[in-house]
């Protein structure tokens, strides 16, 4: 993965509403790693880390699909591709013609979306859904979750600062559960051309986040892996 740009202002999320804010990291129920081929991705990954992800299924509808690894309590990676068997492809980031694997956003877990929204909505932001989702996974399981995510313009070049926010079923087992472990999460942040907005924004939904000043938009998260610590981004 490529080295950071130079920062030359750091903001900080936690300027409204301190004490009610959830750290960046501790908010994440998962990165999306963006690749062109999901076999290619699992191998980088596999040789990176020394942890192999597990295939999870196919976004119907969608055209993507995914593979995945925990990274610690209730958090994990997903490799994100196209699917081959799916004909069209709508997923709002296009990750087809990444050859390296590339951070492109990212969920914050939730157990009530709908207080999300409220959230949001009460701050001034637009927002999407609350919208039911769901996957089969290769035992034919199936996944359901909601999800809201709110309207920004913050993202540029195929990456997403700003997370949507996921609410799993009561009886949908949690990725990270069974997902390959060995990984784990030490920290989240953000680069951005324009860092105070992306700190406001975070802040009106409860996140606090690091975020520095940089010419591209960038996601970085830092892992420990069984082969030492890991940028990813």
């Amino acid at each position: 993965m490529g080295a950071a740009a130079g920062a030359s202002a750091i903001f900080v999320s936690r300027r409204a509403n301190p004490g009610r804010l959830v750290p960046a990291a501790t908010a994440v129920d998962h990165l999306l790693l963006g690749v062109g081929d999901l076999d290619r991705g699992i191998e980088w990954l596999r040789k990176t880390t020394g942890v192999k992800a597990v295939a999870g299924g196919s976004h119907p509808g969608v055209g993507t699909r995914n593979a995945l690894v925990s990274l610690g309590g209730r958090r994990y990676l997903e490799i994100l591709a196209p699917d081959p068997e799916q004909a069209e492809y709508e997923f709002r980031i296009d990750v087809r013609k990444l050859e390296d694997p590339r951070l492109i956003t990212w969920a914050a877990g939730s157990d009530h979306v709908d207080a999300v929204a409220k959230r949001a909505r009460d701050a001034g932001c637009e927002i999407f859904g609350p919208q039911e989702g769901s996957r089969a996974r290769p035992d034919g399981k199936l996944l359901r979750w909601k999800t809201v995510a709110v309207k920004n313009d913050l993202g540029a070049a195929g990456v997403e600062p700003i997370p949507f926010f996921i609410e799993w079923a009561r009886d949908s087992m949690h990725p990270s559960r069974d997902s390959p472990r060995g990984c784990a999460l030490a920290a989240l942040q953000i680069e951005h051309p324009n860092p105070g907005a992306v700190a406001d924004l975070l802040a009106k939904l409860g996140i606090e986040a690091t975020v520095e000043r940089g010419d591209e938009v960038r996601l970085k998260a830092a892992l420990r892996t069984p082969k030492g610590d890991l940028r990813l981004d």
